[in-house]
């Protein structure tokens, strides 16, 4: 997948254009030599390493860049949970069939993008003065709604991410539908998502059949037992691993990125999401989804089954809850 992006950026870079790539040092690496920054370089292409590694301040390191932004030409931006890998598009298998999601929002909410890539880029590259000169002229056109793209910082003192989901689940009449790869939660959104239930609102989750990490499959799966009894559903995607970060409700609202419902996404890394009221792609989210649950697996009160001992290890385990 990375190859043949390399590809075309290194065309594009030796035609004049700006070609910046920014990725997660602590996330890369495994796949990627210290170097490689100054490689891309030498094609033309500017690159920077989020948090570049340093053992010496090791507890910086915490806050990662989970962020997956694509912006072109300011016209067009892509955002979902996928990154630049071949298992993401299942030209490699390692975990079942990989479900995921991208999003690709055109017109003036690309705007918000632009902003929240520069930014960040300049804080560890300070590059640019005038951001408005990234602005591309978007022609007026048929309104769809409203489409919102927003940021998550770990420094703003504001949790954003978790804040759009509650604010989902608070408001969701008739249902709510929300694909994570991992649940890893805590009292409040425990709360809202069985207090959703019990007002009669439909509230279905979808977590991965296949996990692609055990140990965090495992703490996912303690969480069963509680919001099966409040009323809520779970399902697990049959076919492999789900990736996929999303929320649809009442054909009305939703929203694509790269928050998980864990403790790291919602309160420790850099992230961002695509919110839509009112747009018709919100009914084509909705049926992707109902099509994820037609190949999925319900999971029904009492079906995991727990020794003494492996309760007792993942109640050790949740202790590091927030690392994972």
């Amino acid at each position: 997948m990375w190859d043949g992006m390399m590809a075309i950026l290194k065309e594009k870079a030796a035609q004049g254009l700006d070609v910046r790539v920014m990725y997660d040092d602590m996330g890369s690496l495994a796949t990627l030599p210290a170097s490689y920054a100054k490689q891309l370089e030498q094609d033309g292409i500017k690159c920077v390493r989020f948090n570049k590694l340093n053992p010496i301040i090791g507890a910086v390191m915490n806050h990662r860049d989970h962020r997956k932004i694509m912006v072109i030409d300011g016209t067009a931006a892509f955002s979902g949970g996928i990154n630049l890998a071949d298992e993401y598009i299942n030209q490699k298998v390692k975990h079942g069939h990989w479900k995921d999601n991208c999003i690709r929002i055109k017109g003036e909410a690309v705007w918000s993008y632009t902003v929240m890539f520069l930014t960040n880029w300049n804080a560890l590259r300070p590059t640019d003065e005038d951001f408005t000169i990234f602005k591309a002229e978007n022609k007026p056109a048929e309104t769809d709604g409203y489409i919102c793209a927003y940021g998550d910082s770990p420094f703003d003192n504001e949790s954003t991410g978790q804040n759009v989901y509650v604010n989902i689940l608070n408001h969701a009449k008739k249902y709510v539908y929300i694909s994570t790869p991992y649940l890893i939660i805590d009292t409040d959104m425990e709360n809202a998502l069985i207090l959703a239930a019990k007002r009669g609102v439909d509230v279905r989750i979808l977590a991965p059949g296949v996990p692609d990490k055990k140990m965090v499959w495992y703490l996912t799966r303690s969480f069963y037992q509680n919001l099966i009894e409040g009323g809520v559903k779970i399902y697990e995607y049959t076919p492999g691993f789900n990736h996929a970060k999303i929320f649809v409700s009442d054909d009305e609202t939703a929203t694509v990125g790269t928050i998980n419902l864990d403790y790291r996404s919602l309160y420790l890394h850099f992230e961002n999401g695509t919110y839509l009221c009112g747009s018709r792609k919100v009914m084509d989210i909705k049926d992707d989804m109902l099509q994820t649950f037609a190949v999925s697996h319900q999971m029904q009160k009492g079906e995991i089954k727990e020794n003494v001992f492996q309760k007792m290890a993942i109640g050790f385990v949740k202790l590091f809850a927030s690392q994972m």
